[in-house]
């Protein structure tokens, strides 16, 4: 696999949520002999905080997963954008990483990545630049979706300038979903319109997004037609590829998509790809959720043993306790998402005393009400044991609207020690 250094491959002392940089470069990967504990405050909060053993429990679950089922895994990397993660995903043995956009899509490339399929119709002319380019590389593969003749007009006329053969699946799509074919009348003008440029596009397999339904039935309905379509078009000839790619799964649904489209892999003819992001991480709001109803429903989750852990935290200091039952806290929108529900009171540590950070009991009434640019507000107790300069981590919900806030975060291992710093590339 190709890899290619950033020119940011140094941990950047200008970002937030660091210790103390020495003036030689230090590598992402090389934290570790900086020697920064957490708990001893060598490290400036607020924080983004990775668990390593959390991390790892998840890549090898989702992992098992998927090959209990004999379906490939391309995780959507628009979770964390983060290259080393990536790294660690295709390690773990994901057959390719999921993407959203061209830049994104560069930014893995230069990162290792050697196959992605990006799960997004391809448009704009720098767009297919940046995707033409890429494909100088041979060794790199890249599957990107359509779902309208124009859009594959637009593609088939520019890679057939840039002497390119882009490989494209036919998005299938629901009646007020995202996007998508709606009808086979739409779907059948569409092929034709990839047939009319052989020598620039190749037609790959079929993808689908189930995550904007929101009933079982109607998700497993939508995955038997996805299914019947592909096979149909795998006896007709229709696919210059294979085997052929079909194509779904967000982090909600991961399990159906599973059982229903495992049965097309049987041949040979068809391989399967799902497409979960979150797991890496997972956290205690909607895909909290959302695992629990995949444990209540799959059979083979449940057989797992422990399943998907929380391994992202953001670490702040109580600043101000200005009236009785409120504490502010020093994070706010600009450090942890929000629009899935507040962050959570996980753990509390005081500095002073030492010892293993205390973990808060919801009982206890640790409650984020509201959240400002730079604030948090904490509704506690009157009474409680909390003091400013104290340290408490918050789970979240929703890990892809927090990584988008940090350029660099932090992997420790259980004792707080710095072992990594991740860089992400939004």
């Amino acid at each position: 696999m190709k890899v290619t250094n950033y020119q940011s491959a140094t941990i950047d002392p200008n970002s937030k949520g660091l210790g103390n940089v020495p003036g030689a470069s230090v590598p992402l990967a090389d934290a570790t002999r900086l020697e920064w504990n957490l708990l001893d405050e060598d490290v400036s909060l607020p924080a983004a905080v990775l668990y390593a053993d959390r991390v790892e429990h998840n890549l090898k679950w989702m992992q098992e997963f998927v090959t209990r089922y004999g379906v490939k895994l391309a995780p959507h990397g628009k979770t964390t954008m983060a290259p080393q993660l990536f790294r660690r995903q295709l390690d773990t043995g994901a057959w390719g990483i999921t993407l959203a956009t061209a830049h994104q899509t560069r930014a893995a490339y230069r990162g290792g990545v050697s196959r992605v399929l990006m799960a997004n119709q391809l448009v704009g002319r720098r767009n297919m630049a940046i995707i033409a380019e890429l494909l100088s590389d041979q060794d790199f593969e890249f599957f990107c979706i359509v779902d309208s003749v124009e859009g594959v007009e637009q593609l088939g006329e520019f890679f057939r300038a840039s002497r390119r053969t882009l490989q494209v699946l036919l998005e299938l799509g629901v009646p007020r979903g995202r996007t998508g074919v709606r009808d086979a009348e739409t779907r059948e003008a569409v092929l034709a319109a990839i047939a009319n440029y052989p020598d620039s596009l190749k037609l790959a397999g079929v993808e689908i997004y189930e995550g904007i339904l929101k009933e079982e039935s109607e998700v497993r309905t939508f995955l038997r037609d996805a299914l019947n379509v592909t096979q149909e078009l795998a006896a007709a000839g229709r696919f210059g590829r294979s085997p052929a790619l079909l194509s779904g799964a967000g982090s909600a649904w991961y399990d159906v998509v599973a059982e229903e489209f495992a049965p097309a892999t049987q041949a040979g003819t068809i391989d399967v790809v799902l497409r979960p992001g979150c797991y890496v991480t997972h956290d205690v709001g909607v895909y909290k959720q959302a695992q629990s109803q995949i444990l209540t429903r799959n059979p083979v989750a449940r057989e797992m043993g422990v399943a998907l852990q929380p391994a992202l935290q953001l670490w702040a200091y109580v600043q101000s306790i200005p009236e009785p039952g409120r504490a502010i806290v020093g994070f706010g929108k600009r450090d942890a998402a929000f629009d899935a529900g507040f962050p959570e009171p996980s753990r509390h540590y005081r500095p002073s005393q030492g010892g293993a950070p205390r973990e808060v009991a919801a009982s206890e009434g640790w409650e984020v009400f509201q959240m400002m640019d730079q604030h948090a507000y904490l509704q506690i107790p009157a009474g409680t044991d909390l003091k400013v300069g104290d340290m408490i981590a918050f789970d979240i919900s929703h890990p892809c609207l927090t990584f988008d806030k940090w350029r660099q975060v932090l992997m420790v291992d259980p004792s707080y020690r710095v072992t990594e710093v991740i860089e992400t590339f939004f």
